[in-house]
């Protein structure tokens, strides 16, 4: 009858499914969002925004008319579906110095955030990436900085963390912000041709780009410090006139055969070959002018200032150790230098000649006695493809989605993190399914079972609930069929291991056991009602037994409170969330108890109530527990074992199971039935079962009956007793 129902109410709102599916699609833009957004959140002082970009989705944050920073969203630029299967939306400012200058939550539908946690404590996490400066998490693979997690909240907390440092790394990298380059495209490595090559001019090697070069006059160097706005370098120009040359500076790739064949000679290319590890490669650098690319500090410190080799996020700074002179040029036609040195650029420093990378030098001014300023300038390089193996025509094929990469690294981080919680419900599973397969010898000590049934409950409620926030709720099923509406994917849902873990679980339990595997012994807040309800019972609180005609009748409202939550949640997924309250978890498991005071009075009000109906809120209002209830009628097996006098004429039972789950004809309704095993600890009662008692007194009297016989025969056959008897 329910998933009659369930299939009406599916076609009934038919209609407006391509709606809502194509309302899901529409990605977020951060135009959206910008004019009810104060710039001054992100920056400080700012007073408005430029229009956006064509190229990249930014928007300049202007104050006084000037870019002070650049706006984007992160569900731009990263995955940021959340635990509701929604995209949370952020919108960050960073600087030209790739450091974020301020965020600010936009739009979410997660609704721990919109019931639970206040919004003024995510804020303020939000806030806290103000100063996040991106080029040290691009060196530290988005890990140089500490998480700040909210409890119940950690997976929405975790995913905008994994979106702002993401994002702010792919518009730093877009626009160039803080020094930041593209990432060098996937796809097979180029490799270098084999072979010997050949000898080739100067000409040539300057001409395809094998050599290239730097020219900076002086009118150059000191325009640029002009523009550094010091105004102590610009009182200090570099003498002479401007079209003089201040340094030429040339570079080439000496570890590729031809070029270096060609420039060093047979004889200086053979030591070079020698000088190498495998992996390592050579780099030449040539210079003439008034200005050292080299200077006299490496003499001093070993390492050589002046110049660095940047490739992408990756830069290599060169050592006395990784250094040696060449004494001349032996192409034909060369120009002479006055400064020929060789750097060696070790294999482990991730350097791939294939792709381009440039030389950076740092040309410094002294402003004061001790004190320099500095400038800097490149040298591009790309290899020419003469050098390199062609790539094969490649099938028109879709390159990996980077994007499925970066969620599935999130995920598998929180997985590895919450490895000790994940060996813990293991274990607990592992404990529970033994207990179920051997329910008999389990049960059939009353006291003992009462211990293990007990203890288990205080460790879901305690550890499952409390300490791990892993409480299951219809919010997950309602996300599940949006997702299924919208395009399923795995990411959202891997988000929180422990849930992820028992919802295979409960899967299935469905087959084996039903839906009581789950909410008789793994839901914590059904552990928080019956470990309370018999504090209530040792203390001699009354216990109401609802009439079991009105019971039967209540037993449907949570079905209908399931049908109500899920059609709302085809219409309106936020909607749904915050209807969906009337599951006290949040409240009780999740936020325990911490909370405004509507949600607490509601909860304790439940908890009051199971003081003296035992879980009153399972038996009649719970949806997640209607919603298993209807796919746990496909169970396969029957494990509670019963007599054929059950409920007739024996009620034992029926008065005794916590949840009213048995009916006075004596058949066990697996729809309400939460597996506590109590009617199989009364299945072996000697007792409660009158069964098992009148069996046990058949025993007594048989062997009574056989004692007697025993004892007339012995009397019978005794030499004692016959002599007696004849006296």
């Amino acid at each position: 009858m329910v998933a009659h129902l369930v299939s009406r109410l599916v076609l009934a709102l038919g209609l407006v499914l391509s709606a809502m599916a194509a309302q899901a699609q529409e990605g977020a833009q951060l135009g959206r969002f910008l004019p009810d957004l104060d710039p001054a959140t992100l920056v400080d002082g700012a007073d408005g925004f430029g229009a956006l970009r064509e190229d990249v989705p930014v928007a300049p944050v202007l104050r006084n008319g000037e870019t002070v920073a650049w706006a984007f969203l992160t569900s731009d630029f990263a995955g940021t579906t959340g635990y509701s299967g929604k995209p949370i939306h952020v919108v960050a400012a960073i600087d030209d110095d790739a450091v974020v200058t301020g965020a600010a939550l936009v739009e979410h539908s997660e609704p721990i955030v919109l019931i639970g946690i206040p919004e003024s404590k995510m804020r303020r996490v939000i806030e806290g990436y103000s100063g996040l400066d991106l080029k040290a998490e691009a060196a530290e693979s988005g890990t140089a900085h500490d998480l700040d997690i909210i409890s119940g909240a950690t997976v929405t907390v975790m995913v905008i963390d994994d979106s702002l440092v993401r994002g702010g790394l792919k518009v730093a990298r877009a626009l160039g912000l803080g020094g930041l380059s593209p990432v060098a495209k996937t796809g097979p490595a180029r490799e270098l041709r084999p072979g010997e090559g050949t000898v080739e001019d100067w000409q040539v090697l300057a001409g395809d780009g094998s050599v290239s070069g730097l020219t900076l006059d002086v009118g150059q160097v000191n325009r640029a410090f002009a523009e550094s706005g010091d105004d102590r370098a610009v009182a200090r120009p570099e003498k002479g006139p401007d079209e003089a040359t201040f340094i030429d500076m040339r570079a080439a790739l000496v570890s590729v055969p031809t070029i270096g064949r060609s420039l060093l000679g047979e004889n200086e290319y053979a030591n070079l070959q020698g000088w190498l590890n495998e992996g390592d490669h050579a780099l030449l650098v040539a210079g003439r002018g008034r200005y050292s690319f080299k200077g006299s500090g490496y003499v001093r410190g070993g390492i050589f200032d002046r110049i660095q080799l940047i490739q992408g996020d990756r830069s290599v700074r060169f050592f006395d150790r990784d250094h040696r002179r060449l004494g001349e040029i032996a192409a034909d036609g060369a120009p002479s230098f006055t400064e020929l040195d060789i750097f060696r650029i070790p294999a482990d420093s991730g350097f791939d000649p294939a792709e381009p990378w440039r030389l950076q030098l740092l040309v410094q001014r002294a402003v004061g006695a001790v004190e320099k300023t500095f400038v800097t300038f490149d040298l591009g390089y790309r290899l020419p493809e003469r050098y390199l193996v062609p790539l094969a025509p490649a099938p028109q094929i879709n390159a990996p989605d980077e994007e499925a990469a970066a969620k599935a690294a999130l995920w598998q981080r929180i997985w590895r993190d919450k490895t000790p919680e994940i060996a813990v419900l293991a274990v607990m599973l592992t404990v529970l399914t033994g207990a179920f397969f051997f329910q008999m010898q389990i049960t059939a000590h009353p006291r003992a079972y009462l211990w293990f049934r007990m203890s288990f409950l205080t460790v879901t409620l305690v550890f499952l609930g409390w300490y791990a926030n892993a409480q299951l709720s219809v919010v997950n099923l309602m996300a599940l069929a949006g997702s299924l509406r919208e395009g399923f994917t795995w990411d959202a849902f891997l988000m929180d291991p422990l849930v992820f873990i028992q919802w295979f679980a409960v899967a299935a339990a469905l087959i084996f056991w039903g839906r009581g595997a789950y909410c008789g012994w793994l839901c914590p807040f059904g552990a928080l009602q019956e470990l309370t309800n018999r504090v209530a019972r040792l203390l001699k609180v009354p216990q109401w037994t609802l009439p079991w005609g009105l019971h039967e009748r209540l037993w449907p409202v949570k079905y209908m409170i399931f049908l109500g939550l899920f059609g709302v949640s085809l219409a309106s997924m936020p909607m749904a969330e915050k209807l969906a309250e009337v599951e006290p978890f949040k409240t009780a498991i999740i936020l325990k108890f911490v909370r405004d005071w509507p949600f607490v009075v509601f909860a304790v009000v439940l908890l009051v109530i199971g003081l003296f109906i035992e879980r009153f809120y399972c038996r009649y209002l719970c949806p997640l527990g209607a919603a298993l209830a209807i796919p746990a009628r496909m169970r396969m097996f029957d494990w509670l074992k019963r007599y054929r006098e059950c409920g007739s004429p024996c009620q034992t039972c029926a008065h005794e199971c916590p949840v009213q789950a048995i009916h006075p004809t004596g058949e066990i309704n697996p729809n309400e039935c939460v597996n506590c095993l109590h009617c199989q600890v009364l299945y072996q009662s000697d007792a409660k079962c009158p069964v098992i008692i009148r069996q046990l007194k058949r025993r007594a009297k048989d062997r009574a009956s056989q004692e007697a016989d025993g004892g007339a025969l012995e009397r019978l056959v005794s030499p004692k007793t016959a002599g007696k008897e004849t006296h």
